[in-house]
């Protein structure tokens, strides 16, 4: 099966362009409950893997040897925005591991919230490592490392913090993964099918039931990004938005190139999203149909709204048109 159309942008009366995807969700069982597209189409869940990278840090003992709190956890999960409160976190977090931002493999980034922004430019600061959405993961990685007694070259595929991402990453898609590509933080992003993505999130969903040291490791995951919405991403961003709008407890998670995931622990299921041409709006309409759809999300919430159904206005500020769901994928 090829991708099918999931998100519409109109102009007036005309459907001006169509964004195709592949959108599956899974019980924890694994059983695909519902499938949209290709489930078996591979693909690079790019940042929505990042509860998937961070098992190792909670499973092998390596974050409570550090002394690590839920929001530290929500940010090793995290694509945060770079605003103060993400930067200033890391920093801190680094501290008490005896690392700097030197040793951060993720690269120079500037921050996204608006207002730092602006300061930094003003005052003649560059982008800082830190400030890279994936800062949390890396010093999620660092963290690891230190634990492992491993080098600091902790993006390189045969290091232990990759062998150990890679494991998990297999065990909880339930197949051996293909291949990877590498992220734009540096580190290796192992790809799977959309069915393995969503089963992960299935497991993700049912985890505080079993107790197993992984399914312990991947409920601990959950609460800490349901917890800290704000960390996770950011105000403004649409897994921050779409979590705290939610009707029932739900950690979203968004990745580059149109990719989503969503685990729901009050159903046992988890949704993963992939929009085949890359596009971010269309993600995120999608994403948020799919959540209306399951009763997740009501769509007369203004933040719900504001991804499902969002006006595209001209220069003048005059609305003339609307991206929206393709019939029926809301429910």
């Amino acid at each position: 099966m090829t991708a099918v159309p999931m998100v519409e942008i109109h102009r007036g009366p005309v459907v001006e362009s169509v964004h195709s995807g592949h959108a599956v969700i899974c019980d924890g069982t694994g059983r695909i409950v519902q499938s949209w597209g290709d489930p078996q189409a591979v693909v690079l869940p790019r940042s929505s893997a990042k509860m998937i990278q961070a098992l190792p840090l909670v499973a092998s003992g390596a974050a409570r040897a550090a002394g690590l709190d839920a929001g530290r956890l929500a940010l090793a999960c995290a694509s945060h925005q770079g605003a103060p409160v993400h930067a200033s976190m890391v920093r801190t977090w680094l501290a008490e591991i005896g690392r700097s931002e030197g040793d951060l493999c993720c690269g120079p980034q500037p921050s996204r919230d608006k207002d730092l922004r602006l300061a930094m430019i003003r005052d003649r600061e560059w982008p800082g490592r830190v400030l890279n959405n994936c800062s949390g993961k890396h010093t999620g990685f660092l963290t690891l490392a230190r634990h492992l007694g491993a080098g600091p070259d902790y993006v390189d595929p045969a290091h232990p913090v990759q062998l150990a991402c890679r494991a998990a990453f297999e065990e909880v898609t339930g197949e051996a993964s293909p291949g990877f590509g590498i992220d734009g933080c540096s580190a290796p992003n192992f790809a799977t099918t959309m069915a393995g993505m969503a089963r992960a999130m299935g497991f993700f969903a049912t985890a505080q039931g079993r107790s197993d040291v992984q399914s312990r490791a991947a409920a601990v995951l959950v609460a800490a990004m349901i917890g800290h919405p704000l960390l996770v991403a950011g105000e403004g961003r649409a897994c921050t938005l779409l979590m705290r709008a939610a009707q029932e407890p739900v950690a979203l998670k968004t990745g580059a190139e149109g990719y989503f995931v969503a685990i729901l622990p009050q159903r046992g299921m988890g949704i993963a999203l992939k929009i085949a041409d890359g596009a971010t709006r269309a993600a995120e309409c999608a994403i948020a149909a799919l959540l209306v759809r399951l009763g997740v999300l009501d769509p007369a919430h203004p933040d719900v709204a504001r991804f499902l159904n969002p006006p595209i206005r001209n220069w003048d500020g005059l609305v003339t048109g609307e991206i929206r769901p393709v019939a029926g994928l809301a429910g």
